[in-house]
C-alpha cells in the first residue's frame, strides 16, 4: 500500500461504547491512519497518511461524549455515523431485535462505503464481508470468535480466497482445519497505547501516585483505600470471563490477610448488580465492585492497585483459544504484577517468567498466589519488569504495520 490508498473500516457495533471492542477499533483506525510507506512499500510512520474512515451505524448512546475525545485518540481519520434501524423488544426477544437490526445495518453500511471506491475494506462483522466480497472488493475480516453457526460465512470465504485476520492461533486453527489456507490468515493479537502508561517509574514515584489514585476512587468514607494491598480486575463480567470466582478469591484472601481487597471494575450496571447479589454480607467489606469505568482511567486504577488479576472460563472455547483481552496487554504496560489462570489463549502472551499462572477454576490457588505476590513485591516486581519488555512487541503501530504488509 501506499500513503495515496484509503481503508474503510466498517463496524456493524454501537459506537463510542463502554466495551472493549471500541477501545480495539478506535486505536487501530488512529494506527492505520498513521501509517505511509517508504519506496520499498515497507509501512513506517510518519506524517503522511493512509486516508482511513470509520463507519458505524446509528444507535441509540449514552455515551454523549465525542468519539475521538472518548477514546483519547488523534483525530487523523474520519468517523462516520450513518443512520440505520434501531429498536428494542422487551425481555428475551429482544435476541431476536438484534439479529433483526444488525442484518439491516450491515446492509445500510454496504450501501454506504460502496459510494467510496476504496482499496481496503476493513471489517469483524461476516455479513458485511461477505456482501462486500459479493461485489468483488478487496475485503479484510478481522475473526474473534469461529462459531458453527457462522459455516456458511466460512465456506463462502473459503471460496473466495478471502483474506483473514485473527486475534489468536487458536482461531487461526480452527479456521485452517475448516480448509481455509493457512496463507490467507495473519494471526495478530491484539495490542496497548504504551504512552497512556507510566511504567518507567521509580519505587517512589508509583507509591505516591498510588496513594493519590486511591483517594480518587475511593471516599474518605470507604476505609477500603487504606487496605494495604489491593488486587484489581478490570474487564467485563461475561460468564465467559469468569469474573465470577472473585468472590471465592476474597473469602480466601479475607482468611489470609483481612487487609486485603479484591477490586472489580467494569461491567454494564445489571451485570454489576447480579453480582453484588451473590455477595454474602461477610464478604462486602473485602471486595469492592465499582462498575465501568472511562478507559482513561484504567491507567491509573492499575498504579492504584498492587495486583492485576486475568481470568476466564476454561469450559469456554472463546475463553480458553479464541480471546486476546485488551486488559491484558494493558496489565503488561502497567507495571504491575499479573496474576492470570493458566489458559491456552493467555499462553500466547504470558508465560511464567512474565506473570504468575494458576490452575484454571482453582479460587484457593488464585488466592495464595496473590497473597505471595503481596507477601513478595520485589520479586513479583522482577515478573512485572519482563511483563512491560515483553509488551514493547504488542503496540497497536506494529500491528497496524503488520497488517498492512499482510494485506
Amino acid at each position: 500500500m501506499n500513503s495515496s490508498k484509503k481503508l474503510i473500516y466498517i463496524a456493524n457495533l454501537r459506537l463510542p461504547t463502554e466495551k472493549a471492542y471500541g477501545v480495539q477499533i478506535a486505536k487501530m483506525c488512529e494506527a492505520f491512519a498513521a501509517i505511509a510507506t517508504t519506496n520499498d512499500q515497507r509501512p513506517t510512520t510518519n506524517d503522511a497518511n493512509i486516508e482511513v474512515e470509520l463507519v458505524t451505524p446509528y444507535r441509540k448512546n449514552n455515551i454523549k461524549k465525542d468519539f475521538f475525545d472518548y477514546y483519547g485518540v488523534k483525530r487523523n481519520f474520519k468517523f462516520k455515523r450513518i443512520w440505520a434501524p434501531d429498536f428494542y423488544f422487551p425481555g428475551f426477544l429482544n435476541k431476536i431485535a438484534f439479529f433483526i437490526k444488525n442484518y439491516f445495518s450491515a446492509k445500510a453500511l454496504v450501501r454506504e462505503v460502496l459510494k467510496e471506491n476504496a482499496d481496503v475494506y476493513y471489517t469483524r462483522d461476516e455479513l458485511v464481508a461477505y456482501l462486500l466480497s459479493k461485489k468483488n472488493k478487496n475485503v479484510i475480516f478481522e475473526c474473534h470468535r469461529f462459531s458453527n453457526n457462522r459455516k456458511s460465512f466460512y465456506n463462502y470465504f473459503k471460496k473466495a480466497n478471502l483474506k483473514i485476520v485473527t486475534i489468536s492461533d487458536g482461531l487461526k486453527e480452527d479456521l485452517v482445519k475448516f480448509g481455509i489456507k493457512n496463507s490467507n490468515i495473519l494471526v495478530a493479537r491484539d495490542g496497548v497505547d504504551l504512552a497512556e502508561f507510566s511504567a518507567s517509574m521509580n519505587k517512589e514515584e508509583r507509591k505516591e501516585k498510588q496513594r493519590i489514585f486511591r483517594e480518587e476512587f475511593f471516599t474518605d468514607r470507604d476505609d477500603r483505600r487504606r487496605r494495604k494491598k489491593i488486587a484489581v480486575y478490570i474487564g467485563s463480567l461475561y460468564p465467559w470471563k469468569g469474573a465470577d470466582i472473585l468472590i471465592r478469591v476474597a473469602e480466601h484472601l479475607k482468611n489470609i490477610n483481612p487487609n486485603y481487597l479484591i477490586w472489580i471494575v467494569g461491567g454494564s450496571k445489571n451485570d454489576v448488580e447480579v453480582l453484588k447479589k451473590g455477595l454474602h454480607p461477610n464478604i462486602v467489606p473485602f471486595i469492592y465492585i465499582n462498575g465501568a469505568v472511562p478507559h482513561k482511567d484504567v491507567a491509573k486504577i492499575l498504579i492504584a492497585a498492587d495486583c492485576a488479576i486475568l481470568t476466564g472460563n476454561e469450559s469456554e472455547i472463546i475463553s480458553a483459544k479464541y480471546t486476546s483481552p485488551l486488559k491484558m496487554f494493558e496489565y503488561m504496560a502497567s507495571g504491575c504484577p499479573i496474576v492470570a489462570q493458566n489458559l491456552p489463549s493467555f499462553r500466547e502472551v504470558l508465560s511464567g517468567e512474565n506473570s504468575f499462572l494458576v490452575e484454571p477454576g482453582n479460587a484457593k490457588a488464585l488466592a495464595d498466589q496473590i497473597a505471595w505476590v503481596f507477601d513478595n513485591e520485589e520479586l513479583a516486581k522482577n515478573k512485572a519488569s519482563k511483563a512491560f519488555e515483553d509488551i514493547q512487541e504488542y503496540t497497536w503501530k506494529k500491528r497496524a504495520e503488520k497488517i498492512l504488509n499482510f494485506i
